[in-house]
């Protein structure tokens, strides 16, 4: 049974909650502590605040008629002829409308409710409070998300990856690089491997931020040997504050 009484088990369980990924018994024992617990509500609030970030990166596109038919089917609804797709569904919070995360992908979805279930975690474990930045590096054209950027401000860097990426091909590398927002020029973080995660401390980047660019892109191997990238992006983005 969801825990209530310390302060980081509230702020995990309030984001569980925002996420949709509380149990039945659970998610109701939360409703009903909710009612009646205003510092409650307000974590619910601030972890909405958090996640709008992630939508905001997305770009709206309309759902096909089959896969409103799967959500529908998914909640026990009738998929059948007589039932209209264009018919107005009951208007839920943005965090659980299908719509507010469309453009995103499937696999952009993906790496958002991943990287929130980690942030969770990290919650759990007693991490310090403290500024928390991500980014969904995405590929410039399609805007499919590979990797997850998750920084905690004066601990580490994270790269994970989610996709395994296209085979780097032969002579070249995969390099990684950061610009803060006012910076003259980005500066390199080094070499990563197609679908393997990267670890550095945060004092190895030149600042740390909103807005801040990050961005992979392929390279001689060995690297770039000017200090800045000289071939295609491969996936980019920038950092929202959580």
């Amino acid at each position: 049974m969801i825990a209530l009484v310390d302060v980081e088990d509230r702020r995990a369980a309030a984001g569980e909650y925002v996420l949709g990924t509380l149990s039945d018994d659970d998610h109701e024992a939360f409703e009903t502590a909710l009612a009646r617990d205003d510092a409650l509500r307000a974590e619910v609030y601030a972890w909405q605040d958090r996640l709008l970030g992630l939508t905001a990166q997305a770009v709206p596109i309309e759902p096909s008629p089959a896969l409103w038919q799967r959500v529908d089917a998914s909640v026990g609804g009738s998929a059948g002829p007589a039932r209209t797709i264009a018919a107005e569904p009951k208007r839920a919070p943005w965090w659980q409308r299908v719509g507010a995360w469309q453009g995103i992908g499937a696999l952009g979805l993906a790496a958002s409710l991943l990287l929130a279930v980690l942030l969770v975690s990290n919650l759990r474990d007693g991490m310090p409070a403290g500024p928390r930045y991500l980014a969904l590096l995405q590929k410039p054209d399609d805007r499919t998300t590979g990797w997850i950027v998750e920084i905690a401000a004066g601990r580490t860097l994270r790269l994970t990856p989610i996709v395994a990426g296209a085979p780097v091909p032969s002579g070249r590398a995969l390099q990684f690089w950061t610009k803060p927002k006012d910076a003259a020029g980005p500066t390199s973080l080094g070499l990563v491997r197609p679908g393997q995660p990267l670890e550095l401390p945060v004092a190895r980047l030149p600042g740390l931020g909103a807005e801040q660019l990050f961005e992979i892109t392929l390279e001689p191997e060995g690297g770039s040997t000017v200090g800045r990238p000289t071939g295609p992006i491969l996936y980019v983005c920038r950092t929202v504050q959580l």
